[in-house]
């Protein structure tokens, strides 16, 4: 069975299934890699097995050399990193819970042995094996990165605001993109939602940030604080910085922003290596990199604060890449929901849905998955090519899917058969999807 799906730009991830029989059947599920440069949603409520089916993609991938971001909101992810190509008690043992052993009955080394056994007939059931683990290994590195906290590879965000890459530099409209997701960004990790357009905490920084990236420089945080209180322009379009925007209200602002230099645990923020993208795809000697990411400890404003800057790097590194129809790489995040809403437009938003129209030529594929479709924008449901359907949750989940495969085969062309469509889903199971 092995040699069925060893094949390179193919992902192996199960077999067909028979819906009326309830049972799987002969043979192997490969997904052309490929297709993933039109992107892939995964949906499925809690238990469905949709995180499973994303470890298995960029496991897939990762066999293949293909480097592969992966955002982890939940903390389950980091498990990617434990491989034990020998399926033996001593590789397991350290990781068993000693709770479970002994609600089990047996000791901690007898309970490593029956997990090590489990795993190894569990492996072979769908033809796999140690030596495929020894392959995924030596294929690609892999790392979990911990930004605002030294649990795993600490990522630096607050030491410096660095200047875009030439690639967004000389693009009006990324570069605006740019300038707006990092203000927003800021000023929502001290509280405050503030419109581009009118608030003038949003236009100053705003300016700030748009003077020193023109300008090459990068500016600390300690710096922008001060430049809060010195700014290096006089007027806010027509009218004078101090009529709109005296000194004693910027006081106030910069105040709270040095209240993330200042606050316990800031230094976290500061320490570890600086987020680059082309650092995360690969490592120093330039082999390909599965990098996890969690954010699981962050809170809510942490965590746009990190995915508007993650997301703006991304861009500028995808339009610093060639054309290509191949796979080049896999961008994976992990509940989605939250960050590309229907209706409001936090940061990330705009980046989500530029990447998802423009990615696909750069050969970057995105991989999204969330239990609440409904949650999602309509608009970038639309243009993913690829849809792993697990159980749904509530009737407005289905029909929001039913949408959204509605609206893509629409765009390409293809009749859809919404009755057939909803009978399939409702009779999908546990670990079963419909591809």
């Amino acid at each position: 069975m092995t040699q069925q799906f060893e094949v390179l730009g193919e992902f192996y991830l199960g077999r067909p299934y028979d819906l009326e029989a309830r049972k799987g059947t002969e043979g192997c599920v490969l997904y052309d890699s490929r297709d993933l440069t039109t992107h892939a949603m995964i949906v499925g409520m809690t238990g469905s097995g949709k995180t499973g089916l994303g470890i298995s993609l960029i496991e897939e991938a990762a066999i293949d050399g293909v480097p592969v971001i992966a955002v982890d909101p939940k903390g389950d992810l980091a498990n990617l990193l434990l491989q034990f190509p020998n399926l033996s008690a001593a590789e397991f043992r350290p990781w068993v819970d000693e709770s479970e052993a002994a609600r089990a009955g047996v000791s901690v080394d007898e309970y490593a042995a029956r997990q090590a056994d489990e795993w190894k007939k569990g492996l072979a059931q769908w033809g796999e094996d140690g030596a495929r683990i020894a392959r995924l290994r030596q294929a690609v590195e892999f790392a979990l990165f911990t930004p605002g906290s030294s649990a795993g590879r600490p990522l630096s965000l607050l030491r410096a605001l660095s200047p875009p890459p030439p690639a967004i530099l000389e693009d009006r409209e990324l570069f605006t993109a740019r300038v707006n997701a990092t203000a927003t960004s800021l000023l929502a990790l001290i509280g405050l939602e503030a419109d581009p357009l009118k608030d003038r905490e949003h236009i100053l920084l705003s300016t700030i940030l748009t003077h020193a990236w023109q300008a090459g420089e990068s500016l600390e945080l300690e710096a922008l604080v001060r430049r809060i209180q010195t700014p290096p322009v006089t007027r806010l379009g027509a009218l004078d910085l101090e009529a709109i925007y005296p000194a004693k209200d910027r006081l106030q602002l910069s105040i709270q922003l040095n209240g993330l230099i200042a606050a316990p645990g800031a230094a976290q923020w500061v320490e570890g290596e600086p987020l680059q993208v082309d650092r995360l795809f690969f490592g120093p000697s330039g082999k390909p990199r599965v990098s996890v990411v969690s954010i699981a400890h962050l809170n809510d404003a942490e965590r746009m604060f990190f995915m508007s800057l993650l997301l703006q790097d991304v861009i500028g590194w995808m339009r610093a890449q060639s054309g290509t129809g191949s796979l080049r790489a896999i961008f994976y995040m992990d509940e989605v929901a939250g960050y590309l809403p229907p209706v409001a437009n936090p940061p990330s938003k705009a980046a989500f849905l530029l990447l998802l129209k423009q990615a696909r030529a750069f050969g970057l594929g995105m991989v999204l998955a969330t239990q609440n479709p409904v949650d999602l924008d309509y608009k970038g449901l639309s243009n993913i090519g690829t849809w792993f359907l697990g159980r749904l949750q509530t009737e407005r989940d289905k029909m929001r899917v039913l949408d959204g495969l509605e609206g893509a085969s629409s765009t390409i062309g293809q009749p859809f058969d919404r009755a057939a469509m909803e009978r399939t889903i409702a009779g999908l199971g546990n670990r079963v999807f419909l591809l």
